[in-house]
Parts: C-alpha cells; sequence; structure tokens
C-alpha cells in the first residue's frame, strides 16, 4: 500500500515515495525532455515505487491546470500546452489507485500549512520563486484551489512600474519582472556572463553589480504584489521559497523595504515576509500530503 507525490516543474520532473522515512536524498528528479514527457514521468515514477502496489498518486503541476477535468497545460512542455489528461494516463497506468491533481503553488501552500512555516497562521501567501513563480493562499486555516484550481497565481499579478513581457502574453507580470529566468535575462542584456539561476543567485551572494541589481529589483516587485496582496486578503503573513529565496540580502533587503514602505494600511503594519524552510521540496510535499489527504 504505497502512495506516491509527483511535481511536474517548469524546469524538471521530480518524484518520491510518500512516507515517513523519506528524505531529500530519496527523491528522483530528472530535467523535462525534449518529447516523451508522460513516458519519462512514468518511468521516473515507477523508479521511485520499487515494484510496490500504488494506492495514490499525488501531482503537483506547474499551471494552468483544469482541476476538475484532471487536464494540464504547463507553457514549458510543447505537447502539452494544448492539454494532457494526466490524471486519466495515471488511473491508466496505476489502476486501482486514486490519483489528485493540484496546481503548484496550492501543493507549497498545503505544504506550508502542515509542515512549514504557515502551521499557526489563520491567512497566509505562500510563494515559490525559481524560474517562475507560483503560489498559494490561505484563508481561515484553509488553501483556496478557486473554480478551475488555478487560485493563487501571483506570478501573473500586474507589478506598478514595470512593463516586461510576459510568456502568458501580458505585459508587467511580476513573473515577467521577478521570477528567475526574467531575471536571468534581464542581467544577461546587462553584460551578466551567466547562464542560469543557482549561477545568478550565487554572483549576487559575491556581490557582482549586476546580479545584485537583478535580484534587487526582484525583490522590489515581490514586494510590491506581496503587500497588494496582503492588502487584498487581509493577510499577515507570506512565505517566500524557491531557488531566488536563497539570495541573501540583495534580494531580502529590497523586498522587506518596500513591504515596510507600502504596508500602511491599519491591519498591514504586521505583514511578515519570512523564507520557507522546505527548500525546493515545497511543490512535492504538498502533491504527498494531497495523494494522503482522506476524501469523504
Amino acid at each position: 500500500m504505497t502512495a506516491l507525490a509527483l511535481q511536474i516543474g517548469p524546469t524538471r520532473f521530480a518524484a518520491a515515495r510518500v512516507a515517513q522515512d523519506v528524505d531529500a536524498d530519496d527523491v528522483r528528479e530528472v530535467p523535462i525532455p525534449a518529447d516523451g514527457a508522460w513516458d519519462r514521468c512514468l518511468a521516473l515514477l515507477k523508479e521511485v515505487a520499487e515494484g510496490r502496489e500504488i494506492t495514490a498518486l499525488g501531482i503537483a503541476c506547474a499551471g494552468p491546470i483544469d482541476m476538475a477535468a484532471g487536464v494540464v497545460a504547463p507553457a514549458e512542455i510543447a505537447e502539452w500546452r494544448t492539454g494532457f489528461g494526466i490524471v486519466a494516463a495515471a488511473e491508466a497506468a496505476f489502476p486501482g489507485a486514486s490519483v489528485y491533481l493540484a496546481i503548484d503553488g496550492v501543493c507549497s501552500a498545503i505544504a506550508e500549512r502542515n509542515l512549514g512555516a504557515t502551521k499557526e497562521a489563520m491567512d497566509a501567501l505562500a510563494l515559490t520563486v525559481s524560474d517562475r513563480i507560483s503560489g498559494g493562499i490561505t484563508v481561515g486555516g484553509f488553501v483556496v484551489v478557486g473554480r478551475t484550481g488555478n487560485a493563487g497565481n501571483i506570478g501573473h499579478v500586474l507589478v506598478p512600474g514595470y512593463d516586461e513581457p510576459c510568456a502568458c502574453g501580458n505585459r508587467g507580470c511580476l513573473e515577467a519582472v521577478a521570477g528567475g529566468a526574467a531575471a536571468v535575462r534581464w542581467a544577461q542584456g546587462r553584460g551578466w556572463g551567466g547562464s542560469s539561476v543557482d549561477e545568478l543567485v550565487a554572483a549576487a551572494r559575491v556581490k557582482d553589480e549586476v546580479a545584485a541589481a537583478a535580484l534587487g529589483r526582484a525583490g522590489t516587485a515581490l514586494g510590491l504584489a506581496i503587500v497588494s496582496t496582503a492588502a487584498l486578503l487581509d493577510l499577515d503573513l507570506a512565505v517566500v521559497g524557491g531557488t531566488m529565496a536563497a539570495a541573501g540580502p540583495a534580494l531580502w533587503e529590497p523586498l522587506s523595504a518596500t513591504v515596510a514602505a507600502h504596508a500602511q494600511l491599519s491591519y498591514l503594519p504586521g505583514l511578515r515576509v519570512v523564507p520557507s524552510t522546505l527548500g525546493d521540496l515545497g511543490g512535492l510535499a504538498g502533491a504527498g500530503l494531497l495523494a494522503l489527504t482522506p476524501r469523504g
């Protein structure tokens, strides 16, 4: 009787068995392939299952998704962009298993609520800032899912003062400014020689001027989006995880300064923004919790 968790991110697939004795070393991950995406997911799941009977599978996927239909359409997977019925495919691969799907931000919020920084908060925002930005919102102790399953998609909140084109077709989205891939492009356009988010974060930590500037404008944009969301939903806690969250003062100082400058409403001065303790495993952990949640 084994439950599995699968995370479909913008750059990788990750999978793990759901059990108390599983840790980060037991997570298996692979880059997103050019084709045969579901076959690669299935091979990864069978690898971590190690021949056990699968009774439940939780899937965290980059959006957009249609949770009711069990369909995902992440932009990074070309063959899935028009929609892939991942729940039906998983049910066919694991007959008798219960399969549950949620967008990655919702899964991260579930993980923070149960295992991370929002355990004691009834209302909170959880963000993951890596190549892309995802988010999940907890209100009254419950993670908000939304009409189609895409609630909490803070990466596509519009940020005042910015006009960068976004992959979604809009301009000025938070992800187009503060997402790791966008920050790398901005730095490269100003002469920085690196090519990845990890390199950008490392360069900013040793005070490379261009890398630090890229992280600084990301922090400012994140602060604006967080304050706006907190004002809308009356939140007093935001948790930031993902690769960019490890950038240190280059990101966190402008983020904190922006929150302090703009949290002026009478119910916002106590707004806290803290780093996640879950690292890059929040979405996968949330998928595991999704698989284990009893259904009535």
